[in-house]
C-alpha cells in the first residue's frame, strides 16, 4: 500500500478529490496516511479529521528562522513515513533538503498547462488572471514531479480546460479545479501506486 502524505495550505478541495477517489475505487493501492498544513486554520485539517487521518500543523511563524521551519517540516514528513508527498495547494517553497530526501517522490498540481503561466509568482488566482489577460482559449492543469526549480519538474499528466467568454479569474479557477485538477491528481496517484 502506497502511503501518501498530502501537504495543503487552504480549503483542501484537491485533498477531498483524492479521498473521494480512494473511497470510490478510483485510486487503488494507496492511502492518505497524513495531512500536513502550514496554516492552522486550513479547512483541509477538518477534512483529514473527518476521515480519521492524522493532521499536523507546521507554521513558519512558530520558528525563529526559515531553516528551523524547513527542518521541522522535513522532520514531520519523515515521522509520517510516507512513500509519496502530494502538494495539493501547498503555498510554501519546498526546502531543497526535502526535495533531495524524497527525490522523484513529490508531486504537485499546478493550475495551468505547464510551461504556460508557471514559475515564481504564479499561484492561485494569479495563474487564472494571467491566462485571461493573455487571452488564451485553452488552459488546464498539470501534475508534475517536484525538483529544485519552480514548476520545472517532469510532467506526469495534463488536462485541458476551455476558457469561455465572460470568464472571471474566479469562474475559471473553479472550472479548472472541477474539470482538470480533481480529475488528474487522483489519476496520477493511482498511476504511481500501480507502478509501485
Amino acid at each position: 500500500m502506497l502511503r501518501v502524505g498530502v501537504l495543503v495550505s487552504g480549503g483542501g478541495t484537491n485533498l477531498q478529490a483524492i479521498l473521494d477517489a480512494i473511497d470510490g475505487g478510483g485510486i487503488k493501492g494507496a492511502e492518505v496516511t497524513a495531512v500536513i498544513s502550514n496554516n492552522a486554520n486550513a479547512y483541509a485539517i477538518q477534512r483529514a479529521k473527518d476521515h480519521n487521518i492524522p493532521a499536523f500543523v507546521v507554521t513558519p511563524g512558530a520558528y525563529g528562522s526559515r531553516e528551523e521551519f524547513n527542518k521541522a517540516l522535513l522532520d514531520t514528513v519523515n515521522a509520517c513515513k510516507v512513500d509519496l508527498v502530494v502538494l495539493a495547494g501547498f503555498l510554501v517553497k519546498i526546502p531543497e533538503e526535502m526535495i533531495a530526501a524524497y527525490k522523484n517522490r513529490i508531486i504537485n498540481i499546478h493550475p495551468s498547462l505547464i510551461p504556460s503561466f508557471c514559475g515564481v509568482g504564479f499561484y492561485g488566482l494569479k495563474v487564472h488572471e494571467a491566462a485571461l489577460e493573455r487571452g488564451v482559449k485553452v488552459t488546464g492543469a498539470t501534475v508534475h514531479y517536484v525538483d529544485e526549480g519552480t514548476d520545472t519538474g517532469p510532467i506526469l499528466l495534463q488536462k485541458a480546460v476551455e476558457v469561455k467568454p465572460g470568464d472571471t479569474p474566479e469562474i475559471l479557477q473553479r472550472r479548472v479545479m472541477e474539470e482538470a485538477e480533481w480529475v488528474i491528481l487522483p489519476q496520477a496517484i493511482n498511476m504511481i501506486a500501480e507502478v509501485r
